[in-house]
């Protein structure tokens, strides 16, 4: 608990490693993929992540939108990217740092992606994946919420001229949970659902970069 309230957002978690990591090279262009646990799961748990690929892993496991938002100029805008990815809101939805309701979801990411288009960072943001339970938190329902919640954040890409990944359609199955096989628990995806997210994102992040 103290160490939580010394760093709440987890601002030392990268710390080195951004200090230690080389400038832009010309022509270069880096994407910061910027998450929870199944962004920081990315090639280190289960997966490749994309190798021969300009691309840098910032996810942090457990975290929810306001704490990404804390962090999102030391772990994006201080990289120098051409383009960020975004995948957050389930760990709002389980509440991890509290009650979050959707308006404030959709707040953190409004302000993070005006933060990066302020600094020229083209911003792809993903859906959530599809969930019918937390193992963590037992009793909620997700499955609806998240629904919701990737409807508002394709709606907020195309008002704002974003870029939205669609990984939702391509790992649900009919009652708004994970495809048998695509998931450890339910939530995180195993070595076959990331195999089904890298192409969509490397799609994506094309998109992004071409506008």
């Amino acid at each position: 608990m103290e160490a939580q309230l010394q760093d709440w957002a987890q601002l030392g978690r990268y710390q080195t490693e951004n200090a230690t990591l080389p400038p832009v090279q010309p022509n270069e262009q880096r994407v910061v993929f910027y998450g929870d646990s199944i962004t920081d799961g990315w090639g280190r748990r289960t997966g490749v992540f994309f190798p021969g690929k300009p691309y840098i892993n910032r996810g942090i496991s457990g975290q929810t939108t306001p704490q990404m938002l804390v962090r999102f100029q030391q772990d994006v805008v201080h990289l120098n990217p051409a383009a960020v990815v975004i995948l957050a809101g389930t760990n709002d939805i389980a509440g991890n740092t509290g009650p979050s309701t959707p308006q404030m979801i959709e707040d953190n990411f409004a302000s993070m992606a005006a933060i990066a288009k302020q600094n020229h960072i083209r911003v792809v943001i993903a859906s959530i994946l599809p969930a019918i339970a937390y193992p963590w938190k037992p009793g909620i329902q997700p499955a609806e919420e998240i629904r919701q919640l990737n409807s508002w954040l394709k709606d907020f890409c195309d008002r704002e001229g974003l870029t939205y990944l669609d990984y939702y359609s391509a790992m649900t199955d009919k009652d708004g949970g994970m495809r048998p096989g695509l998931s450890v628990d339910g939530v995180h995806p195993t070595a076959e659902g990331y195999a089904i997210m890298s192409p969509l994102a490397e799609a994506a992040v094309s998109q992004a970069l071409r506008k």
